[in-house]
């Protein structure tokens, strides 16, 4: 697993480094957030202590989003290429998220890359078992230890619904550019990039998907 996150690391460190000042300031597919936000967030575990982490979490009343949401605006006014750098530098480093072990690692690196070149239609390389794999994390549960932390979006029992909390129920959801499909119900179908966003809960365009599960999904959204 590690090889796929140090090689998608690597690959969206190259083509960040082409993003100009106004782009780093643009819009993100999470909510609110600037590249430079995003960008921000995704390195915070490299660039910061437990220690830090431990009192920062314990300041905002044990709230991760809060928590993260203040150091997302504090370290997206650093420079974009010192957060580029963090993001490089540490593309073999064996952190991961609570709850998921390094597939959630994945999960979150090309999630929040994806998050930033969606907009941009920023293209750069993500491997079909990369793919794949975050799509099956997303998909199934959690497994979350009692001291977890974790962010007000992320749903840990995802039995009927993403870990995002999209509605799954009556919906087979499938990727037309891999093998890939999860449930059993009307089809939604589209290319895996479009269905990853939807599927983690960002606000992408109902027209890029076709079959009856879309609509059922856009009308729950």
């Amino acid at each position: 697993m590690m090889d796929l996150i140090s090689a998608h690391r690597r690959a969206l460190a190259v083509a960040l480094d082409s993003l100009t000042a106004q782009e780093w300031q643009g819009q993100s597919l999470c909510k609110g957030w600037t590249p430079a936000h995003v960008l921000a967030h995704q390195t915070m575990p490299f660039r910061m202590g437990e220690q830090e982490f431990m009192a920062g979490i314990q300041r905002c009343g044990g709230d991760f989003t809060r928590f993260s949401d203040e150091v997302a605006d504090r370290d997206s006014k650093l420079p974009p290429a010192e957060l580029v750098a963090a993001l490089r530098d540490n593309a073999d480093n064996p952190w991961a998220p609570p709850g998921g072990g390094l597939s959630s690692a994945l999960s979150h690196d090309v999630i929040h890359g994806l998050d930033i070149a969606w907009p941009l239609g920023l293209q750069y390389e993500i491997p079909e078992r990369a793919m794949v794999t975050v799509l099956d994390a997303i998909t199934s549960p959690l497994n979350l230890g009692p001291d977890d932390a974790l962010a007000a979006e992320v749903r840990p029992d995802a039995k009927n619904e993403t870990v995002f909390g999209v509605p799954l129920d009556g919906i087979r959801v499938r990727a037309t550019d891999l093998d890939w499909s999860v449930g059993a119900g009307d089809d939604l179908a589209g290319h895996s990039r479009d269905v990853l966003m939807l599927l983690a809960g960002r606000r992408v365009p109902g027209t890029l998907f076709s079959g009856a599960g879309a609509a059922s999904i856009e009308s729950a959204r």
